[in-house]
């Protein structure tokens, strides 16, 4: 997040041993590879021209050794929990203003998306399973209009308010799990 970083950048991209680098990306999912991307020296304008990934495996490296593991990972969530409640319709305002805060050039994250997703189709650092795993596990920063229940309260007929459903959050509980007492409408 070169516009958000308080550190000054890494003089040059971590140097690791090839077998190393690609250890590490490995164990990335794809919107860990994103978020290091996004906080890397990668131009905003970069085009992938398909025949070398060199240059998106130093940047990804770059971008975790400015972040680090840690907060790549926390990023990577939110992230993920942020575009689950977006595609749902139900981010609140203050999860847009923390999303912006994080991602603040709209346009580099779009980039950083695509060529992570690019790269982990086409790259040769294909995930492990702890990556897939972890990718599984969104976070919501900020309020959620589930208040943290992973359940939220609809009125299917404006009319009738007895006529109450439970819908499930897409950011507290994205499988709609339901579990033994969870679920009050």
């Amino acid at each position: 997040m070169p516009a958000t970083l308080i550190a000054s950048p890494a003089a040059s991209p971590v140097a690791l041993e090839a077998s190393a680098a690609v250890s590490v990306i490995a164990n990335l999912s794809n919107q860990e590879r994103a978020v290091a991307l996004y906080a890397s020296d990668m131009p905003t304008a970069y085009k992938s021209t398909g025949k070398s990934y060199t240059a998106v495996i130093a940047w990804i490296l770059q971008g975790v050794a400015r972040l680090g593991l840690a907060e790549v990972h926390r990023s990577a969530a939110y992230a993920y929990g942020y575009r689950l409640l977006w595609l749902a319709d139900l981010t609140t305002q203050e999860q847009d203003q923390a999303h912006q805060r994080r991602f603040p050039n709209g346009r580099r994250w779009d980039r950083a998306e695509r060529l992570a997703s690019a790269f982990t189709v086409w790259g040769p650092c294909r995930m492990t399973q702890a990556a897939k795993d972890r990718a599984d596990r969104p976070q919501v920063e900020g309020a959620c209009r589930c208040d943290g229940s992973g359940w939220i309260a609809e009125c299917l007929d404006p009319d009738d308010p007895t006529t109450r459903t439970a819908r499930n959050c897409p950011g507290h509980n994205p499988t709609g799990s339901m579990r033994s007492g969870q679920v009050t409408v």
